[in-house]
């Protein structure tokens, strides 16, 4: 596959910041797309993305420089060189930025690019997105991902008062990603009806999420659970929940400064094992902050205990030697997976494949600054994460993410809804 052209602009996310937006061709005829997200609550390890810093443009948060990039350095670099597959591109633009983070082309720059070409060299083998990358780096076997819904925004998502950033919605009882959509689609209306009865706001959050003023995170989940029953589903078997608590946006100088309170570690594992016997709670991400890794051991084990996925995110971000490392030391059993934290889709699968020998769950995931590219649902199906969080049922950017695996099914109308993942 040799690169003809790859060009570049400026284009705004869903929170009205410029983003980047990648066309790349290739010589024999195919072509695709990408833009890239960007994320509000983000670990301190991730790849870095590129910002001008000009205060004149979008108070410094613009991105010309990262199409000075491609255009200067990575378009000459590529250009009529062939390249045997995915893994090859990528490893090139690795090696062009030549940086352990990414800081020098900007990994957002490299994450267009390697979308981009993904999308290209389906086209060109006239094959769909889920084939080409399931035939490169793809599971034995495809499964749907259960979808998580992020109905109630807090933390850095939204003004609602409260600490815990994302409440979602899980439907995994059900065999078919449809009905599960619809069951969570269906929650999601009923909890906006709940929320207005009550006299809440019925404003969204940055994901898509309600974001009314709450006194705390038991309130939020007993709306919740109050939801699904109004929706007609079993709390537990039809529709669960999954928290993210987002710690590391509460944790100072050793404590988690938590709703009122001021916790230790094992404090705050406690109140998320009193949660869970409280709501059908079946996923906690980030219960700690990504520095606390003597507390993530204990963490990890009391919450697999009770039969819980212990999702880590700010901790590994998607970094397969950060991985390895918590992977020795039995620190979570589950990895939050989002291209942009490490910057490019083999990276990505790199980390995927770990988890999968270390018999970790996976979630491929959006962030709070998204775009209308569904990128992730065929790359989650195409995996076999088993796993997707794309945000709420509402807002285009969030929406276009389940309405591709709406399109997928028709495509793949055999393949499973991946519901058997949850233990409790």
């Amino acid at each position: 596959m040799n690169v003809l052209d790859i060009q570049a602009r400026e284009i705004l996310d869903s929170r009205g910041f410029p983003t980047l937006e990648v066309d790349l061709y290739l010589a024999d005829g195919g072509s695709g797309r990408a833009s890239v997200p960007s994320g509000k609550s983000t670990g301190s390890r991730e790849a870095v993305e590129w910002r001008d810093k000009d205060s004149e443009r979008y108070f410094g948060r613009g991105i010309q420089g990262a199409i000075r990039h491609i255009e200067e350095m990575i378009l000459p670099s590529v250009r009529n060189k062939p390249f045997e597959d995915q893994a090859a591109f990528d490893q090139h633009l690795i090696q062009l930025d030549g940086s352990s983070d990414k800081h020098r082309l900007g990994a957002n720059a490299i994450l267009g690019c390697s979308i981009a070409f993904a999308r290209a060299a389906a086209d060109a083998k006239h094959v769909t997105l889920v084939e080409s990358l399931s035939s490169a780096f793809g599971a034995a076997s495809l499964r749907f991902p259960i979808p998580m819904m992020n109905v109630i925004n807090g933390g850095k998502h939204a003004d609602s008062g409260i600490s815990t950033q994302e409440f979602m919605l899980v439907p995994h009882g059900c065999s078919d990603v449809s009905e599960a959509i619809r069951m969570g689609a269906q929650t999601y209306q009923t909890l906006r009806d709940i929320l207005e009865l009550k006299g809440y706001r019925v404003a969204v959050g940055d994901e898509g999420g309600f974001a009314p003023q709450l006194r705390s995170t038991v309130e939020a989940l007993e709306l919740l659970t109050m939801a699904i029953e109004r929706a007609g589903f079993v709390p537990g078997t039809h529709v669960s929940l999954a928290v993210d608590f987002a710690a590391n946006d509460f944790y100072h100088n050793g404590r988690y400064e938590f709703e009122g309170n001021s916790w230790t570690s094992s404090e705050m594992t406690e109140y998320c094992l009193e949660i869970v016997r409280r709501f059908p709670i079946v996923s906690i991400e980030d219960g700690l902050a990504e520095d606390d890794w003597e507390g993530w051991g204990a963490h990890t084990s009391r919450l697999t205990g009770s039969g819980v996925q212990c999702v880590g995110d700010d901790i590994f971000v998607t970094n397969s030697e950060i991985f390895r490392k918590g992977i020795d030391q039995g620190i979570a059993n589950a990895i939050l997976i989002k291209p942009n934290q490490i910057g490019t889709v083999t990276e990505t699968f790199d980390t995927m494949h770990l988890a999968a020998q270390a018999h970790y769950g996976t979630i491929v995931s959006h962030r709070s600054g998204e775009t209308d590219d569904s990128f992730i649902a065929d790359f989650a199906l195409a995996t076999a994460s088993g796993q997707m969080k794309a945000g709420s049922p509402a807002r285009g950017e969030r929406v276009a993410k389940y309405n591709q695996l709406l399109r997928l099914l028709e495509k793949f109308p055999h393949v499973p809804l991946a519901s058997d993942i949850y233990r409790r």
